[in-house]
């Protein structure tokens, strides 16, 4: 597929990805909000020409109401004999309505969040998360594993669930393992014996490896996903969740140290920075 594809959202992961598609051999230009530069790609300032240049527009922005900024913004002109590829991280039932809007303006919508980082948007070595109509992705597949492994979902609504669900278990996950390993150094037990015994165990997970080191060094200033944007997703799963008869009380509480992290300035760190609002610094006497 020859095409021009059009990244709308330039911020850490937009940014990232643009710059994986370029490197990949494909067409690329780049749009911000607040005009930004990208290191090897194109970036355009108004909307209009942006439209016209790139065939495929990538959305990746920071909520629904960006995109459904964006998608107004373009209006029946921009969006009509376009695909929009939406990589943001929204709820399912918001990810429907924009399908529904953007096919009344001529459009054909994918969903396509993804599940990594800025290192594996780099390497291209994400796992997309596809919602849509089987002919649209597979009409897309070579740009699509240019950023990694798509896996297809199924209808519009699945993708976005499937994003929802595994970014709940990066808070629970990352919530229990501050709590398990705040408790093993209060009572003065060996960290690296309790992680080697963790790591022979089922009850393991990668993830406890790769937080470990800032939360024992209390450093969370380098932030491949702020935990700002962590407090989004885990409100936004427990909406949707709570729409589809599912108990949420185990992220009430989980909510309350996202919300107390942020106010204590922690939002633009890395998600990990919740082991301050879990495992509290006991005042100096």
């Amino acid at each position: 597929m020859n095409t021009t594809i059009g990244v709308i959202g330039l911020g850490l992961m937009g940014a990232a990805m643009a710059r994986r598609l370029a490197e990949a051999g494909w067409s690329v230009l780049g749009y911000n909000r607040t005009p930004r530069e990208v290191d090897g790609v194109e970036t355009l300032s108004e909307l209009p020409e942006f439209a016209r240049r790139a065939e495929t527009l990538w959305l990746m922005v920071s909520d629904e109401a960006a995109c459904r900024e964006v998608i107004e913004s373009l209006g029946e002109e921009g969006v009509r004999g376009h695909v929009v590829i939406n990589s943001s991280t929204i709820a399912p039932e918001e990810s429907s309505a924009l399908a529904r809007r953007v096919s009344a303006l001529g459009g054909e919508y994918l969903e396509a969040p993804v599940l990594g980082s800025i290192p594996q948007a780099t390497t291209g070595t994400l796992q997309l998360l596809l919602g849509g109509p089987d002919a649209l992705v597979a009409r897309h597949d070579d740009l699509l594993r240019a950023l990694g492994t798509p896996t297809h979902f199924g209808e519009i609504r699945s993708g976005a669930a499937a994003k929802l669900a595994f970014n709940q278990l990066i808070g629970s996950l990352t919530a229990a393992f501050s709590m398990s390993l705040g408790l093993v150094q209060r009572e003065g037990v060996d960290v690296d014996k309790f992680m080697d015994t963790l790591r022979e165990s089922a009850l393991y997970a990668p993830t406890f490896d790769k937080k470990l080191a800032n939360m024992l060094d209390h450093s969370f200033d380098k932030a491949n996903f702020p935990l700002k944007h962590l407090l989004k997703d885990i409100r936004l799963f427990t909406r949707s969740a709570a729409g589809q008869d599912i108990d949420t009380h185990l992220l009430i509480g989980l909510q309350h140290v996202l919300e107390e992290g942020v106010c204590a300035g922690h939002g633009t760190h890395d998600y990990s920075s919740l082991y301050e609002s879990i495992v509290r610094q006991r005042p100096l006497h």
